[in-house]
Formats: C-alpha cells, structure tokens, sequence
C-alpha cells in the first residue's frame, strides 16, 4: 500500500482540548499522527496554534469552519487559516434551511463560489464534508453530486465522510473512486448500528433535531463495520493527500485511547506517511 499522512480530527477531543489543546497535540503526536484536523481553536491565536503544532511536530492539515463565520468575515476566516498554515477550509454542515432542495440552498452555493475562489487566491482549497443527509436525490442526482456539479472542481473540492456515507446506504470506496482527482481529504470514521427510517444519530453532535433512540455508536476504526483497507486503497487511488480520523463520540474509552487504536488499525494495514 502507497504512503499517505494521517490526521486527527480535534473535534474527536474537544473536551480534553478545551482542558488543554498542547496536550492532546503531544499526544497525537506520540501516537504517529501526522497532522491535525480543527474545528475551532478553544480561544488560542494564530500565533499560538502555530507554535503548538511545531512543538508537537504537527501540520494544520484543514479545518471545519461554520458556514456562518465563513459568512461573516471571509477575509479573517483566510487569514487566521493562513497564519496556521492550514492547506484546507472545509464547510463542515448545512442547517436544515441551508440544505440542497431547501429556500436557502442558492445562497450556500453563491457562498461556494466567492470563499471558494478568496482560498484558491490564497493558496487554500475550499472542501464540502457531507453528512449523510446529501444522499438524498435532487434533480435526478444525489444532492452531494449537485453541488459538485454546481461549483467547479477549482473552487470546491470533496472530503468525504466515509462514515455517512456508508451510513446512507452508498458504498464509500465507489463513492471515492467516483471523486477521483477531487479528493484530497478523507474523513476516515467507523461505526456500528444501521439506518432506521428517518431518525438520525447527529444527537451525538449536539443536534437539537434528532432522534438519538437510533441504535448507533461511533467506533475506532477498524472496529465497526467499515472495510477500512478497501476504502484506504480507494481513496489512494482518487489521489487522497491526507486521511483524517474522526470519533464524534467515544464509548467505554477516552478519546486518545480510541486514536490509538484507530492508528494501530491504519498501521496495520500498512498506511504510513
């Protein structure tokens, strides 16, 4: 198997970065992670990020930033992303309103276009993470699909989230392969449970919507019912630059002890950086 980096979603940590964000970096860093994935920066500066990760040995490989602060300050959003050094900005999740299909879903994709094009100036590349939500059909296509057709691969390139996908019913590593040349980032994440009706685990993640009786939990991968190898083979074969690993939620184990044994998985396989 080909050498690729591997990362760590933070978010997968929060409680314990919150506590103390050089901490966990230290630790990930001692656990073979390449790299790290934010979804905010628990109050530190750029500056501070940036000398964290040095000392730790770490790249700011991407970051989840809120639609909303995308929104409201383009500039500073590049700016903070670029003093870290972070290579990618992805749009982690649509609210209810801002779905494809839904009245506000034209302004999401006039959004794609300028933020998409501000990184792309800035030597960023602009990411959608889906959920699984984006497997619903619109316009004869998977929503996911229609908004890769409606924005160019320029401007917006896919990180696609293994775990929800797999989760919607579509085979991960076809949906990779299908995306190849446009998939820089891949969410690796493992679980156990099924779809039932329309109830959603996204309670795990702090979603007022959802129905949190679905008989779902979230698991280190290689320990749910992901075929871990086959989607690493695939998203090497769709050119995969870096593959992050995210738990939203971790049961019966503290969060680093699960991005241990998500590492060892990944080794085991022989993905290395």
């Amino acid at each position: 198997m080909k050498n690729a980096p591997v990362a760590y979603q933070v978010y997968s940590a929060r409680e314990d970065a919150q506590r103390d964000l050089l901490s966990v970096l230290r630790q990930l860093g001692a656990l073979g992670y390449d790299g790290v994935e934010f979804a905010g920066f628990y109050g530190h500066s750029a500056s501070e990020i940036r000398e964290m990760l040095t000392q730790c040995g770490l790249e700011a490989v991407s970051s989840h930033v809120p639609l909303a602060d995308i929104e409201s300050d383009m500039d500073g959003v590049i700016a903070f992303h670029k003093a870290i050094g972070c290579r990618y900005i992805a749009i982690p999740f649509l609210g209810v309103e801002r779905r494809p299909g839904a009245a506000g879903f034209a302004s999401v994709i006039r959004t794609m276009y300028r933020f998409g094009s501000l990184c792309r100036e800035n030597g960023i590349q602009l990411l959608y993470h889906n959920h699984d939500f984006e497997f619903v059909t619109l316009s004869g296509m998977y929503a996911l699909d229609f908004i890769y057709e409606a924005v160019p691969e320029s401007l917006l390139a896919t990180e696609i989230d293994v775990c929800w996908a797999k989760y919607a019913g579509v085979d991960p590593a076809q949906y990779l392969l299908k995306y190849t040349g446009r998939a820089p980032v891949v969410h690796l994440k493992d679980y156990v449970g099924r779809r039932e009706g329309d109830a959603t685990p996204y309670g795990l993640l702090g979603e007022s919507e959802t129905n949190t009786n679905t008989p779902f939990e979230f698991r280190p991968v290689g320990y749910g019912c992901q075929k871990v190898e086959e989607v690493v083979e695939a998203g090497l074969a769709a050119g995969a630059q870096w593959f992050v690993v995210e738990q939203d939620k971790s049961v019966g184990r503290t969060p680093l002890e699960a991005a241990a044994m998500s590492m060892d998985t990944l080794k085991r396989i022989g993905l290395k950086a």
